[in-house]
């Protein structure tokens, strides 16, 4: 029952234009785009821009997957009574909430391969085996915080088109101060404190450094592993208090 579920999952996300746009087509575009321009910048740490952006859009990939098609899909059922309607077929509320996990982990690795396979194709990215597994696996546990801080977040809309407006809003600031577009050193810095308290940019964060291989444990990693793993208790803490008030 539940691979059955999977399946039609699958298939009415690839039917589903909005959520195609902003996860498989604008990422990979624009990390084409942007190679084209700045593919000779030097980046902090002395990182060029393959080993700055590469894992940084695949973290982006992984964000727009579970915000769009895991938290806000979970709106647009609830707003519709999908979730009520199916309750009285033998699918249950666990089957949908796992098989939605399960999408979102596989639409995630597909961009993990694609984004990859583009470095390789087009900016002659160089990743041994080991470090590909590693990288493979740490963006799943990623995948995993994200999941719980949308599942927290879309558990308090039952409108649609609420939810929508703060898709969108939360896309574009992820966008400018998770370190996908420009470097947080360089922003302003007013926009630099937004980065800050902005959970992805720390997850991208220690993403990035995992896929090059230069993780540490130095004051600035504790202070991004402390703050994903409060945020992610915070998250649990609102996804139990809001699954008491149904």
């Amino acid at each position: 029952m539940l691979l059955t579920q999977i399946k039609y999952d699958l298939k009415m996300f690839f039917r589903e234009l909005f959520y195609l746009v902003f996860t498989v087509v604008v990422p990979p575009v624009t990390y084409i785009l942007m190679g084209q321009m700045f593919s000779k910048e030097t980046y902090s740490g002395g990182m060029n821009y393959v080993q700055m952006y590469t894992p940084s859009f695949i973290v982006l990939i992984s964000f727009s997957v579970v915000f769009f098609a895991f938290g806000f899909d979970q709106v647009m059922n609830r707003a519709a009574g999908i979730e009520k309607r199916l309750f009285i077929t033998p699918i249950t509320d666990k089957v949908l909430l796992l098989s939605s996990i399960a999408k979102s982990f596989i639409i995630a690795s597909a961009g993990f391969f694609l984004i990859t396979l583009i470095g390789i194709l087009v900016y002659d990215l160089r990743l041994s085996f080991v470090g590909f597994l590693v990288s493979y696996f740490s963006l799943l546990v990623v995948n995993a915080f994200m999941l719980v801080y949308s599942h927290a977040i879309y558990s308090n809309f039952k409108e649609v088109k609420t939810a929508l407006v703060v898709s969108i809003v939360l896309f574009q600031v992820v966008m400018f101060t998770g370190g996908f577009s420009v470097p947080v050193e360089s922003l302003p810095n007013f926009v630099r404190y937004v980065a800050y308290v902005n959970p992805i940019y720390h997850l991208n964060k220690i993403y990035v450094s995992i896929w090059n291989q230069t993780f540490d444990f130095t004051q600035g990693t504790f202070i991004s592993i402390g703050y994903v793993v409060s945020l992610l208790i915070i998250s649990l803490l609102v996804i139990r208090f809001n699954k008491k008030k149904e």
